[in-house]
Parts: C-alpha cells; structure tokens; sequence
C-alpha cells in the first residue's frame, strides 16, 4: 500500500482497492473507502499515523465488502464519522444485506466471507454532512446508490464506475446491478472534466475515454451474447452456464451470486428494453427472444 500526493490536499493509497485520502486541515484526513477487510484498515491506520495525521472521516462509495471492509477498525480506532448515500447506507450499518442479496435469501455459510460481507459500521447520511472542499455525485449502475468525490484539486474518485481493461479481459462479466443505469452513468463521466481520475480497481488516469469505451463496448457484447442466448426458450441456469461456457470462467460460490445477479440484471434491462420476454412451463421460467 503507497501513498501517492496527485494534488495539494488529494492523495490515494494505491492498493487492489484504491483508497483516497483528502486533507481536510493540517492534521485531520477523510479517507474515500477502506479496502477489502481489517488488515487492510489496519494499514491504512498505520500510514495515516506515519504521516502525523488522523482519521476525521471516511466516504464509502458505496458498500461492497471490499470498499468497507476496514470501515469498522479504523472507526473502533477513531471515533470517525462515516459517510455514504441512501441505500449504500443501510447495506453498511446490516452488511449481511449484500450476501442476501445477490443469493437472493439467507446466504449459506461459504457466501458468508470477507469478499462478501464486511463487518457493521455506524454510519451517517452523507447529504449535509460533507466536509469542506469535497463534494459527490451520483454514480449509478455497479450498485444501487453508488457516489464519486471530487477534490478542490479537480480530482476525481470513480469508486467501481469504471473496470479496468485486465480486469474485462481476463473476466469478460463485471458486477451490475442495473445495467441502464450504468451506460447512463458511463455518458455522465464522459462529461467530466478532470485533473486525474482514480476509479478503485484501476490505474490512476488523465483520460478516461478509453476505458468509458471498452467498458461499454463490453456491456454491448455481453448483451449480444445473452440475447442470442435467447433464440430458443432457455432458463436462466442454462444461460449463466453457457455465459460461463463461452468466457472460459469457472464456478463457485462467490462467482454464482456474482456473476449470476450480474446475467439477472442483463436480463431484465433486455426485458425492460422489449428485446425478449419470459414465460412459465412445466413451473420452470423460460427467456425467449421477442423480436
């Protein structure tokens, strides 16, 4: 984990989730996100600590375990107040909310792990309560009510907005919980005008036009695939087996949810867009082509 000084006041943690990091005076910080897990809070702790510099605040993008997961260490830690939007909140005060919901019920125990569920945090609506110099934005799409931060620096924090080209090469399917909203919100970042943007699971950046394209160029695909999936009656189990199938992936548990919420979410915008349609036979429900 480095810190890395990209404005005035803006830094960021590189780390498989990229953590900011915004000097709100000369000894307090906000921290955007937390890493996957305590260990990674921990860190976090430590080169805050080195720097002569305390915790006043944390921004959760949004909730997935690997954005939070060092929330409820540094908070026990520090006393700090932390912020996020509407649902992202709810899911981050009762976490067992995101295993629930991408199995679609009690999640047994193998999807009761750090990737999934962090630890609880007590956590205030961000409306109102942001701190001076920073302000967010609406990012919708990856999940339900996911923000970015910008800086006084003209710097912005992405959170899962955007994937990284390894990322869609070698896995093919990101995680989307509404695909409409997230084509919206790939043309909304291409308005953005910035110093440097820095989405979590990706390399800092000048231009982010290129990865909004391969992004959408991707979902396009995904699309096509899942649609053509479609030609004949097909339940979604053999859809997500055939997804797999053709991106060479390989199951378990965390891909299940993952990956089989992500082809649900396809699916609806399909069905929403009049594209295919469902129907129940033999109590088993079928996707089919409309046109």
């Amino acid at each position: 984990m480095e810190l890395i000084q990209v404005g005035k006041n803006t830094f960021y943690l590189k780390n498989p989730t990229n953590i900011g990091v915004y000097k709100i005076n000369n000894n307090e910080v906000c921290l955007i996100d937390t890493g996957n897990d305590k260990d990674a809070g921990k860190k976090v702790l430590k080169i805050i600590e080195e720097q002569g510099w305390q915790v006043k605040y944390i921004i959760n993008t949004h909730s997935n375990a690997d954005h939070v997961g060092g929330n409820k260490v540094i908070q026990d830690r520090t006393n700090c107040e932390i912020l996020t939007h509407q649902i992202e909140k709810s899911i981050t005060e009762h976490p067992l909310l995101e295993p629930s919901f991408l199995y679609g019920g009690y999640p047994f125990k193998d999807l009761q792990n750090k990737f999934l569920l962090a630890k609880e945090s007590v956590v205030t609506e961000i409306d109102g309560n942001l701190p001076e110099g920073l302000e967010y934005f609406n990012l919708k799409g990856h999940f339900f009510d996911q923000i970015g931060i910008k800086t006084n620096d003209n710097i912005y924090f992405l959170g899962d907005s955007l994937f990284s080209e390894e990322t869609i090469t070698k896995y093919h399917l990101f995680f989307i919980y509404n695909v409409k909203e997230y084509l919206n919100t790939l043309d909304y970042l291409s308005t953005l005008s910035g110093e440097l943007y820095i989405p979590s699971h990706c390399e800092a950046t000048n231009d982010i036009s290129s990865l909004i394209n391969l992004n959408r160029q991707k979902i396009n695909e995904v699309l096509d695939k899942i649609y053509n999936l479609c030609q004949n009656e097909i339940t979604f189990e053999d859809i997500l087996k055939n997804i797999f199938d053709i991106y060479n992936l390989t199951m378990n548990p965390n891909q299940y949810v993952l990956i089989g919420s992500t082809v649900k979410s396809y699916l609806s915008y399909l069905c929403d867009e009049g594209k295919i349609s469902y129907l129940f036979k033999d109590n088993k429900m079928y996707w089919y082509q409309v046109n």
